[in-house]
Parts: C-alpha cells; structure tokens; sequence
C-alpha cells in the first residue's frame, strides 16, 4: 500500500522487535537444523523464552531495546 508523501514513517515499538526477533531466530534455527540438528534446541530456546514472557512480563531483549532507544508500545 503506497503512504502518502510528506508522512515521516513511524518506528516499530519494542513489541514489534521482540517479535521481529523471535521469529528471525526460530526461522534461521530451522533452517541450520537442516545442517545440524542442534540448532534445533535454539527454536525450544526461543520457544521457552516466549511463553515465560507471557507469564512474567519480563523479556531479556527489552534491556538491549531499551538501551537503543526503541520506546514502548
């Protein structure tokens, strides 16, 4: 969909990049575990770390996103 000129794109939120970032990753582990099939214990990794987040509220990529500015959305 085309955006209309004069309009400053909007940066993502920390929720987008948390997202953006666990899905690269778990695609990206699938893709190594054709090579290896430990990569596969990143995906449970990533996984885990997902639905712990749901739980607590608390994701270790939040510090990295915090500290490079991305505000909360």
């Amino acid at each position: 969909m085309l955006k209309p000129v004069g309009r400053r794109r909007q940066s993502w939120t920390r929720h987008q990049w948390i997202r953006f970032v666990a899905g690269s990753f778990v695609v990206i582990s699938l893709l190594l575990s054709l090579v290896n099939s430990n990569w596969l214990f990143l995906t449970a990794f990533v996984g885990l770390n997902l639905l712990q987040s749901a739980f607590t509220n608390w994701c270790p990529l939040i510090f990295l996103l915090d500290k490079l500015g991305v505000k909360e959305g």
